[in-house]
C-alpha cells in the first residue's frame, strides 16, 4: 500500500529541512565526542518526527508508515553527517599524534 500523497509531501519537506539543518553544522575548535553527536543526531530526528506526526493524514495505520519512513528517511541522511564528523574527530586526532 502506497504512502498518501499528502504524507509522501510531508517527508519530502522535512528531509529538505533536516539536510538544511546538517549542511550547516561546522566542526568547531572544542569537538565533541562522537557518541555525544550521534546523540545529538538522534534527538534531532526526534524533534522533526515529533513535529511532522501531527500532520499526517489517513488512518491510524498510515499515518504510522508515514511516521516510520520518515524516520527511516532521516537517519539516512544523517548517517553521511555522522561519517564525515568522524572523520574530522580522525583528522584532529592525527594532527595532535606525535611526529
Amino acid at each position: 500500500m502506497a504512502l498518501l500523497q499528502a504524507n509522501k509531501d510531508l517527508i519530502s519537506k522535512a528531509m529538505r529541512e533536516f539536510s538544511i539543518l546538517l549542511n550547516q553544522q561546522e566542526p568547531t575548535q572544542l569537538p565533541i565526542s562522537e557518541d555525544a553527536m550521534a546523540v545529538i543526531v538522534d534527538d534531532w530526528v526526534n524533534l522533526y518526527i515529533s513535529h511532522y506526526r501531527p500532520k499526517m493524514t489517513g488512518e491510524q495505520q498510515e499515518q504510522n508508515r508515514a511516521v516510520q519512513e520518515l524516520q527511516q528517511e532521516l537517519t539516512a541522511l544523517a548517517n553521511p553527517f555522522l561519517i564525515k564528523y568522524r572523520a574530522f574527530l580522525n583528522t584532529l586526532s592525527s594532527d595532535s599524534a606525535p611526529s
